[in-house]
Parts: structure tokens; sequence; C-alpha cells
């Protein structure tokens, strides 16, 4: 739902990267992993979270109790 802050299992902060890496990995004119190399997000943990993020913070929240 949301960009951690910290990596789960190493606890580097990739929170911070996380918009940069969207709009460059959305553009389509670089690979993914080319701008996680970029990003400096080495660990497979860490890239591992960027690359498997499912963004649905819109579907959950059309269901907020109000």
């Amino acid at each position: 739902m949301i960009v951690p802050n910290r990596c789960f299992s190493c606890g580097k902060v990739i929170g911070d990267r996380w918009d940069e890496f969207e709009e460059r990995a959305k553009e389509g004119d670089e690979d993914a992993g080319e701008v996680l190399d970029d990003l400096g997000l080495d660990r497979y943990c860490c890239r591992s979270i960027f690359l498997t993020h499912v963004d649905v913070l819109d579907e959950v929240a059309a269901f907020k109790k109000e």
C-alpha cells in the first residue's frame, strides 16, 4: 500500500527514493534495474520492495468508514 520508510530486512532508508523511482520507471526510457542502480539500491531486499510494490491505496480508501 504505502512504501515503507526503511527496508524490512536490512533497515536501510529507502522511502525517500520512491518518488524518483516511480517517475523514471514509468517514463519507460530506462530499465527499472538501471534506475535502482542509479538510486543506490544494491541489496536484493531493498530492490524487491520497489519492484513488487502495488499501489492500492486509492482502492482501499474507497472503503473508509465515515
